[in-house]
């Protein structure tokens, strides 16, 4: 592409992808060994990788995801992770959504990977993409489109997305138009994580590990009202040096077994530590271990939770640990699994062993009946919040405690003030 052309297309507001990658030769394909994908930049979308249904040959899917920090060069990674065969990915595009289906004229954009049209994943996978030159903006609705000409087997994706996406027979990944994609999906598939080049080089991200709280179940659907969402707009309009944030919560999600999902501790590397740019790790889950009756004690927990703080803090680091929320009125819930959460509430709030706390706990139970959710914050089921139980949580987190740099040593090397109360950074 012309400079000129370039330069003036990038001025365009309404483009969201501004160049065309080098295309190759059709039909070469590139396999990408996981050792070699680690992209640069910043994850600025993300979502927990689990084992969806059967692969379907011929497949196309058009997902739509929103984006946390801005920056250019977008890049995608496809994951394999769950699949018992090499995936082939034979062509992928990127865009602005338009309505529905449809992707903003002008912006929708192939992608590649090593330079090659079609990709394939290595079973147990991932791959990124190469750079799309071009400017993504912070809160943007990204389509990302990819055609799976023989998927089969289990297939690797996220089934509570949230949000609505489409899927279509046969390859229409390069049109514009909605008219192909005639079916809806909750899930997102075969993608797991969008990565920038901010603008800022210290910008990073911070990546909440949780459950169905964290994955937004009790949000309006569409609306991108999942707590990490909200989290987002916080640190845009605080000029935060931390702004991507990346999604990690899987409904159901136990922090010791695996059960819906990977446990925490199974999925934290490819989950968490293997997107670019985190430099915190928000933990908040435990609820699920709590009411699935297999007999976990505070002490289980606890330990499972010093774990997963010792492997964050070795690779660099931090953790921010948010306390447990109330739960009676679930079905689950009964005395004994009150007292282990009360235990396991007061070893986070006074262990020493996170760079910061955030007392969730604090924020969403009722001053009448501590262990019941607010009724105004209440999604309806006792255990999740809704709208505003969502955007409280995010406004209990400080984003001075996610900028957080750790040197050798248990510490971080530059300590997070202490907020308006929900959060203490560590002594």
């Amino acid at each position: 592409m012309k400079t000129g052309r370039f330069r003036r297309l990038r001025r365009v507001a309404a483009v969201l992808l501004t160049a065309v990658v080098c295309q190759s030769a059709p039909g070469r394909a590139a396999a990408l060994p996981a050792s070699a994908e680690q992209a640069s930049g910043v994850v600025t979308w993300a979502a927990s990788a689990d084992r969806m249904g059967e692969g379907t040959a011929g497949q196309g899917y058009r997902m739509i995801v929103h984006t946390s920090v801005g920056g250019d060069d977008p890049r995608v990674r496809l994951s394999n992770a769950f699949g018992d065969r090499p995936l082939t990915v034979d062509s992928v595009y990127a865009g602005m959504r338009g309505e529905g289906a449809a992707v903003r004229p002008g912006s929708n954009r192939r992608l590649t990977f090593g330079g090659a049209r079609t990709v394939i994943v290595p079973t147990g996978a991932t791959a990124w993409s190469d750079p799309l030159p071009g400017r993504l903006r912070a809160g943007t609705d990204l389509v990302v489109s990819l055609h799976t000409p023989a998927a089969a087997g289990p297939a690797t994706g996220h089934w509570l997305a949230m949000q609505t996406s489409y899927t279509g027979q046969g390859d229409h990944t390069a049109e514009e138009s909605g008219t192909n994609w005639t079916q809806t999906t909750g899930s997102w598939w075969y993608l797991d994580a969008v990565s920038v080049r901010p603008a800022g080089r210290g910008t990073g991200a911070v990546a909440a590990l949780g459950d169905s709280i964290t994955d937004g179940w009790h949000s309006t659907l569409d609306l991108d009202h999942r707590w990490p969402d909200y989290l987002a707009k916080r640190l845009r309009t605080a000029r935060a040096a931390v702004r991507g944030v990346a999604d990690e919560g899987i409904s159901g999600n136990q922090v010791l077994a695996d059960s819906a999902g990977q446990s925490a501790l199974n999925r934290l590397d490819r989950d968490v530590l293997s997107l670019p740019g985190v430099r915190t790790v928000f933990l908040f889950e435990g609820v699920n271990d709590l009411k699935a009756h297999t007999g976990v004690t505070a002490r289980d927990l606890i330990a499972g939770y010093r774990k997963i703080a010792e492997r964050v803090h070795a690779a660099g680091k931090c953790v921010v640990a948010a306390t447990i929320g109330p739960f009676e009125g679930w079905p689950e819930w009964d005395p004994a699994a009150e007292t282990v959460r009360r235990e396991v509430n007061r070893f986070i709030r006074g262990s020493g062993e996170f760079d910061a706390v955030t007392d969730v706990d604090r924020i969403l139970r009722s001053p009448h009946d501590a262990v019941r959710l607010l009724p105004f914050l209440d999604g309806g089921d006792h255990l999740h919040p809704d709208d505003q139980g969502m955007r409280a949580i995010a406004g209990a987190v400080d984003p001075g405690t996610l900028d957080c740099t750790r040197l050798t040593g248990d510490r971080p090397a530059h300590p997070a003030p202490v907020g308006s109360g929900a959060i203490s950074p560590r002594r």
